[in-house]
């Protein structure tokens, strides 16, 4: 069998289980069981799915994805997260669009401290969506922020994905991790800015409303209280990581315990918050986990039937310069990213991608960061983009689906805009760990 017919049989067995609605652990497991008696050797290659999946799930790599996902589950469950959103809404007065900028800035906080990126929409979107509509702010404006900057979560540490992403592709997953931050805080403010002028120069799409003025020290009060120990948390997690005094592993459980110590001192941390806690961790942790089993035989088993030493040659072949093999690769995932989830996309594409990023000499930080970024536009593209469908969960019933997608449309030409600018400027992905991890 040739290995472009092996490529056939093994993504078109694997889409339509997909298509079928089988998770996609479940997905995985079984084109691996089926390739692994075709091309690892019958009884002893399903011995060697079993030991692949052993050794992947103890994977001391992984171990900061429950810790980091704690995190954000702790802070959520607790309400802190809300009381940090009455802090910047005492902050934030008398800008345009107000409440929209409020969500960007909220949401980016809420990046630095959680793991996940649907609870920071679906929470940004049942607090924030309802008041903005109700004062008579046009939909898109009001949609549009919450939606784009659950994207950027993906981006700023503490992110599983990212954890994930280097785990599967071998890359530094501490220089990872800190190299997602200056593009996620410079989306940010490109949300911020794009906010800012259109409502300025269109007042309509944001009224202006009157509100009780908070000033002196009540005003910053909240976010002294309630915002300022967050960011220390995530500034402790990432010095600790740049500078050598933790493994990711460690700074991520330092984390989680100081979540959980902050939210002692603020007298929210019930047994019964901590246990929902807990049991949202072990849901995402366990379903990660067992995509992990999968992504590792179905890389073995590509390339034992030749199917990536096959593609790999082909792309290599084919007279492409290295940007425009980058180009190609990157609009792959553009791609893939409007019809497939994020981990999906990665088993299927990490293979091949990178043999071919250490072909043709790729720093792995600057790749993986521009990977990032096309993950987190997968989350926002239609018609599956994973954020979209939380935006729909928590909007009216009178919002169509189109609405949707057009309030979303501004934010993900922005996104193309930090992918195209981290490609010209590999700086702005390896400027931050060079400096820090080099102290």
């Amino acid at each position: 069998m040739t290995w472009w017919v092996t490529l056939c049989a093994l993504f078109g067995a694997l889409t339509v289980l997909l298509g079928l609605g089988l998770p996609v652990a479940f997905a995985f497991l079984g084109v691996n069981l089926v390739g692994a008696l075709l091309f690892l050797g019958g009884e002893p290659g399903l011995m060697q799915v079993v030991r692949n999946g052993v050794a992947s799930v103890t994977n001391f790599s992984l171990t900061p994805i429950p810790f980091f996902v704690l995190m954000g589950e702790i802070l959520f469950h607790t309400g802190v997260a809300m009381k940090a959103i009455d802090a910047f809404d005492n902050l934030i007065a008398r800008v345009p669009g107000r409440l929209s900028v409020i969500a960007i800035v909220a949401g980016t906080v809420f990046s630095a401290i959680s793991g996940s990126t649907i609870a920071t929409t679906a929470l940004l979107g049942g607090l924030l969506l309802p008041q903005m509509l109700r004062r008579g702010y046009d939909t898109k404006m009001a949609m549009g922020p919450i939606m784009a900057i659950g994207g950027v979560d993906m981006l700023i540490p503490p992110s599983a994905i990212t954890v994930l992403l280097g785990s599967l592709a071998g890359i530094s997953i501490t220089g990872l991790l800190v190299a997602g931050v200056l593009p996620g805080i410079l989306l940010s403010l490109l949300f911020v800015g794009y906010i800012v002028i259109r409502c300025w120069l269109n007042p309509g799409l944001a009224p202006v409303f009157e509100q009780e003025r908070v000033v002196g020290w009540a005003r910053w009060r909240p976010l002294l209280l309630y915002v300022t120990p967050l960011v220390a948390i995530f500034v402790v997690v990432i010095v600790a990581m740049s500078a050598g005094w933790a493994t990711p592993t460690e700074s991520a459980a330092i984390g989680a315990l100081a979540t959980a110590a902050v939210c002692v001192a603020y007298r929210s941390l019930s047994w019964k918050a901590l246990l929902d806690a807990l049991r949202g961790t072990a849901a995402i942790s366990g379903m990660i986990l067992f995509i992990v089993i999968g992504a590792t035989t179905f890389s073995q088993i590509l390339s034992f039937s030749g199917g990536t030493n096959g593609l790999v040659t082909l792309v290599q072949g084919s007279g492409l310069s290295p940007l425009g093999v980058l180009l190609v690769m990157m609009a792959i995932l553009l791609v893939l990213g409007c019809f497939i989830d994020q981990v999906s996309t990665m088993l299927i594409t990490l293979p091949f991608y990178m043999p071919l990023v250490q072909h043709y000499g790729f720093d792995p930080l600057w790749f993986g960061v521009m990977y990032l970024i096309c993950m987190q536009l997968g989350l926002l593209t239609p018609p599956f983009g994973m954020l979209l469908f939380t935006m729909r969960s928590v909007a009216p019933p009178s919002i169509t689906t189109r609405q949707i997608y057009a309030a979303v449309t501004p934010y993900v030409l922005f996104g193309l805009l930090m992918l195209a600018a981290v490609m010209a400027v590999p700086g702005l992905a390896t400027w931050l760990p060079g400096w820090l991890l080099a102290k």
